[in-house]
Order: C-alpha cells, then sequence, then structure tokens
C-alpha cells in the first residue's frame, strides 16, 4: 500500500475516532486536535459524507444555525473497525521489524 493512502487511511480513521467520541465538536477544533487544516478537515468530512460513513446534524433549537453534530452511521462504525483492524496490523508487523531489526543488531554487537 502506498505511504500517500496509508497516511489518508490513518487521518480518516483519527478523524472517525474523534468523531464518535466528540460528536458536537467543530470543524476548527477538530482541526486543532488533530492537526490538520481547516481546509483538509472540510474536505474529509464532506468526503465521509458522501460515501456515507458519517451524516451531519444541525441543532434546530440552537441560536447558532451554524452548530453541528457529527454521526458515525452503521457504516461508518464498519469501516472504522476495518480501518483499527488495517492499522493495529500494520503497526504489529512494523514492531516485529524493528525487534529483528534490534535483535540482530545486538547479536553482531
Amino acid at each position: 500500500m502506498q505511504k500517500k493512502q496509508i497516511n489518508k487511511q490513518e487521518k480518516h480513521l483519527e478523524l472517525l475516532r474523534y468523531i464518535q467520541s466528540n460528536p458536537y465538536s467543530t470543524q476548527r477544533n477538530l482541526a486543532v486536535k488533530l492537526d490538520i487544516s481547516l481546509g483538509k478537515i472540510n474536505f474529509f468530512i464532506k468526503e465521509l459524507i458522501k460515501t456515507g460513513f458519517i451524516k451531519i446534524e444541525r441543532f434546530s433549537k440552537s441560536k447558532n444555525k451554524s452548530e453541528y453534530s457529527y454521526l458515525l452511521t452503521s457504516k461508518g462504525l464498519k469501516v472504522k473497525s476495518k480501518l483499527t483492524y488495517k492499522f493495529m496490523i500494520r503497526k504489529f508487523s512494523e514492531y516485529e521489524k524493528l525487534r529483528k531489526e534490534y535483535y540482530d543488531t545486538n547479536k553482531k554487537a
């Protein structure tokens, strides 16, 4: 898998995880918390809405009509689980490579 694709998947995973635990976050808050530009957050959110992974709800009783909540859909939860699994497999593989490298290096010393 290409590095750019992995990074995009990891950012989507971070965003899905954060939205799930903080559905009332603003895009600005998401950008700060995830260290992503506001424009990129907006792009990711639009992408996740278009694919059906999240839905957006406007607060009808709020005085500020620009307040939204972001909710994971059942499809979004499935994707989040798959991305989490792939992430864990990838990190475990990296760990094993580093562990082997460490032991190989220390054997020679």
